[in-house]
C-alpha cells in the first residue's frame, strides 16, 4: 500500500476511534516492511499534548503495543506505568504524554497482525465495552482496506504484452469516478462504453453469472477495489459516506457476499469489474 494510502487509511480509522470511544489521544501504525524482526512505528497520532510517541518504533512483545502485536490480541491496562502485565521500555514517551488508561487493538489481516491501533486516557480508569467495540471496528476498518488492496496485488497479469493488469484496473477506476463528472451525455456515454471493454478485457469467461449492478453500485465497488474506505470513495465520486455505505451493502446484497473483499472478488469473477 503506498505510503500516503495508508495514512488516510490510519488517520479515518484513528478518527473514528476517537469520536466513537471518546478518547482523547488515538494513535497507531503498521508494520514496517523489510524491517529486522516485527517492528511497527506511530505513523499517526491525534490528540497530542507532546511529540513523544510520533515516530516511536515498537517490537514485538514490548510494551502494551509489543504484547498486542506478539499476541495477536487486543491488550488493555487501566494504569500504564504501573502495570505489572507489560514491559516498560516505552515509560517515557508514555509518561511524557501522561497516559494512563491504554488500549491496544492489532489489525490482522488472514491471520498475520499488520499493525495496532492505540486509544488513551489521561486518567487511571476502566475502559469499558464502548471503548473495546469502537477500537475492534477501527481496526477492522484497516483490516477490509488492506485485505481488499492485498487481493489486487495478488490478481495475476495477462500474458500479452503491454500495461500490467494493475494498471488497466487504475485505468478503469480512475475512467468510473470521471464518467458522472461528465456533463456532455455522448462522451459520457462513450467514457461508459470503454469502461465496459475493460471489464471484459480479461477474455476469460465469468466463473459466476454476471449481475445486474446499477452504475453507481459499480462506481462504489471499482473505488473499493482500489482499497478505497467509504469515506475516501465519497470524496472521489461526490457522495456522501452514507450514500456510498447504500450502494456498497446493495452490490454485496446482489453480489452474495458478506463482506468488501468478497464483494470485489465476486464481481471480478462475475466480469462486473476488470
Amino acid at each position: 500500500m503506498p505510503e500516503m494510502t495508508e495514512a488516510v487509511e490510519l488517520r479515518t480509522a484513528l478518527s473514528r476511534l476517537k469520536r466513537a470511544g471518546g478518547l482523547p489521544v488515538v494513535f497507531g501504525g503498521l508494520l514496517q516492511e523489510g524491517a529486522p524482526g516485527r517492528t511497527m512505528r506511530i505513523a499517526e497520532l491525534s490528540g497530542a499534548a507532546t511529540p513523544a510517541l510520533r515516530g516511536l518504533t515498537i517490537s514485538a512483545g514490548s510494551g502494551l503495543g509489543g504484547k498486542c502485536l506478539a499476541l495477536s490480541r487486543p491488550c488493555a491496562v487501566t494504569d500504564y506505568p504501573a502495570s505489572r502485565h507489560i514491559t516498560h521500555e516505552y515509560d517515557v514517551p508514555v509518561s511524557a504524554e501522561g497516559l494512563r488508561a491504554v488500549i491496544a487493538v492489532p489489525v490482522v489481516v488472514r491471520r498475520k497482525v499488520r499493525g495496532v491501533l492505540y486509544g488513551a486516557l489521561r486518567e487511571s480508569l476502566p475502559l469499558g465495552d464502548r471503548v473495546f467495540d469502537a477500537a475492534m471496528a477501527a481496526a477492522r476498518d484497516v483490516e477490509q482496506a488492506l485485505a481488499v488492496r492485498d487481493e489486487v496485488r495478488q490478481l495475476l497479469a495477462p500474458p500479452a504484452p503491454g500495461p500490467s493488469w494493475e494498471e488497466v484496473r487504475q485505468a478503469y477506476g480512475e475512467l468510473r469516478e470521471l464518467a458522472p463528472k461528465v456533463v456532455d451525455p455522448a462522451l459520457r456515454e462513450r467514457l461508459l462504453a470503454v469502461c465496459g471493454r475493460l471489464e471484459s478485457a480479461s477474455g476469460a469467461a465469468p466463473a459466476v453469472p454476471r449481475v445486474g449492478l446499477t452504475p453507481r453500485e459499480t462506481d462504489v465497488l471499482a473505488a473499493v477495489a482500489s482499497g478505497a474506505t467509504n469515506a475516501t470513495a465519497a470524496a472521489r465520486l461526490g457522495l456522501r459516506p452514507e450514500t456510498v455505505k447504500g450502494y456498497l451493502r446493495s452490490a454485496m446484497r446482489k453480489l452474495g457476499a458478506h463482506t468488501r473483499l468478497e464483494a470485489v472478488v465476486t464481481a471480478r469473477r462475475a466480469g462486473v469489474l476488470p
